[in-house]
């Protein structure tokens, strides 16, 4: 997991980006969390972790297990984050596209928390924006990974090589007025969305 550009150091048990994860979700209390994409499953396990530390709340993960078989298997996948203390999670091996025509999607209702680590590709982070961003609460956060430089990627061998065009979308956000944008340049990047409040307003 200290191989996917969270700036983790494994050696000084650094949970580098992680520590962001888990204090927003824990700052934003949601009773729903949505995860699309994760390698080995380091996003999924930081939110699920604190979600279950401020008492209750789900994960919703979404892979179509595209890199390799890791996301196949739902026992070895219940295992997997089980052996970690979070179990909280539930996954669909499914593709964005997949799971929002599926009974799942429609019973989501509100969401406080969205990490976007699938595709890197402009088209699908733009899918993936607009697939769950409508069900984003008003404190709520939505976090792109992978989103700050350009660069090619072979995650899915050498002859599906692609470029990271996740910046194109976080430019092209920054342009509209309904949302604040925030760049955290660490590890492979990242970047904070959220609705524009209409006024001065503090959450509790």
């Amino acid at each position: 997991m200290t191989q996917m550009g969270h700036g983790q150091r494994r050696e000084t048990a650094n949970l580098g980006l992680g520590w962001l994860y888990y204090g927003i979700t824990r700052i934003v209390k949601p009773a729903t969390a949505v995860v699309i994409g994760s390698y080995r499953g380091f996003a999924p396990l930081m939110i699920g972790r604190a979600l279950s530390d401020d008492g209750d709340g789900t994960v919703q993960f979404i892979d179509p297990a595209l890199v390799d078989g890791f996301w196949r298997e739902p026992a070895a996948v219940q295992a997997h984050f089980a052996k970690f203390g979070v179990t909280n999670i539930e996954h669909h091996c499914a593709t964005t596209q997949q799971f929002v025509n599926q009974p799942g999607y429609r019973a989501l209702g509100e969401i406080g928390v969205v990490f976007i680590d699938g595709y890197h590709s402009y088209e699908q982070a733009k899918f993936d924006f607009e697939a769950f961003a409508p069900l984003v609460t008003a404190r709520g956060v939505i976090f792109f990974h992978d989103s700050i430089v350009v660069r090619a990627s072979r995650i899915y061998g050498p002859d599906k090589s692609y470029e990271h065009r996740v910046r194109d979308l976080m430019d092209e956000l920054k342009r509209d007025v309904r949302y604040q944008v925030f760049d955290v340049p660490y590890g492979d990047g990242l970047t904070m969305v959220r609705k524009q409040p209409t006024a001065e307003t503090l959450f509790p």
